[in-house]
């Protein structure tokens, strides 16, 4: 990946030229993910202590879980949604990759029958390269190692989506087991006392939600920073190359070459965005479901343990683009209006 970026970044510095603006938002759309994976496979080397936190703590929460038949159904519904989830994701990217692979050797095919210079062929990802890398059979070989690089790449993006899903869907099912515990408080006798046992798992199930919510958010608040920046960017530059091929003779296969690329990088913002919604609405439910429960009927003791309880519950469980703003569909909403409102832009520039 080092190599490939020291490659991409070169063809970005000696084809900076604004004469030239759809080459230049091409180069920028394909170096930038690469860019962004870097960074993220980089913030997971450097905590990687605090992954594996979050390992462990899941791991405990499925050992305690299988005590109650319960707690684990919620637990396999949840682990079913993010396996179907993430098939969906490795999917997408898939096909994205496969899309945007054939498209391209298509052109070249016709390229190939017609008399061209051979230092005008284009390579699957732009870069440049300090020997003769536009003969034959070397120019080949580069065209296959960049597809089966673009794959893997695409693939560890789609794993990393999948992983913040499967996180926060974990959570989401720690959630939905306190609600269940929350509504199984009854009371038993004429004291109207709840058992110390009940209020200490409540307040402990609640601590370690908590827990789980700010590692996870630690882990990718920085991550999603960097994630909207760039994806903002990427869709403004794919949603151009769109809007540009709409005037080119092969504007049929620009179009379907681009398209699978940009539903996958768009695909990639909305899940962090999701996540944070996620996150955010299930969090504050535990507010509506302790109310719901039997706390006034309870001894001022107990009743006043489960006001404390609703009472924390009332501060949301999000993640942040660091540390700047919470993570939302209403934040996705605004990053597609800015990358609409970029195209524009570009569009007049060109």
């Amino acid at each position: 990946m080092t190599t490939a970026q020291i490659f991409q970044y070169w063809y970005l510095s000696t084809h900076f030229n604004f004469d030239n603006l759809a080459n230049l938002v091409d180069s920028v759309s394909t170096t930038l993910p690469y860019s962004l994976l870097y960074f993220k496979l980089i913030t997971f080397w450097r905590k990687r202590g605090l992954f594996k936190n979050i390992l462990t703590t899941m791991a405990t929460d499925w050992t305690y879980s299988s005590t109650g038949k319960l707690d684990t159904n919620t637990m396999i519904s949840k682990a079913d949604l993010s396996n179907r989830c993430s098939k969906l994701i490795m999917c997408v990217y898939t096909l994205a990759v496969f899309f945007y692979s054939s498209v391209f050797v298509e052109i070249i095919r016709e390229s190939d029958n017609t008399e061209f210079d051979m230092k005008s062929r284009e390579f699957l990802i732009k870069m440049e390269f300090p020997f003769a890398s536009y003969n034959s059979p070397m120019y080949e070989c580069i065209l296959l190692v960049q597809f089966f690089q673009l794959m893997a790449i695409a693939s560890a993006i789609g794993m990393l989506d999948a992983l913040i899903i499967t996180l926060i869907f974990h959570s989401g099912g720690q959630i939905e087991m306190m609600h269940q515990a929350l509504a199984e408080i009854s009371i038993k006798n004429e004291k109207r006392e709840l058992p110390k046992e009940t209020m200490k798992s409540l307040v402990d199930r609640h601590y370690k939600i908590i827990n789980f919510s700010k590692d996870v958010e630690n882990l990718f608040s920085y991550i999603a920073l960097l994630q909207l920046l760039c994806n903002t960017l990427i869709i403004c530059c794919i949603g151009f190359l769109i809007i540009i091929s709409l005037d080119t003779d092969q504007n049929f296969k620009t179009i379907i070459r681009t398209l699978f690329f940009y539903a996958a990088i768009t695909l990639e913002a909305f899940v962090f965005c999701f996540a944070g919604e996620y996150l955010s609405s299930k969090s504050t439910s535990i507010n509506n479901a302790v109310y719901n429960s039997v706390w006034y009927l309870l001894q001022p003791n107990d009743s006043r343990g489960l006001l404390l309880l609703m009472v924390r519950s009332q501060k949301q469980l999000t993640i942040t683009a660091g540390k700047f703003g919470d993570l939302s569909l209403e934040g996705f909403a605004n990053m597609l209006k800015a990358s609409v409102s970029y195209v524009s832009v570009l569009y007049a520039m060109y």
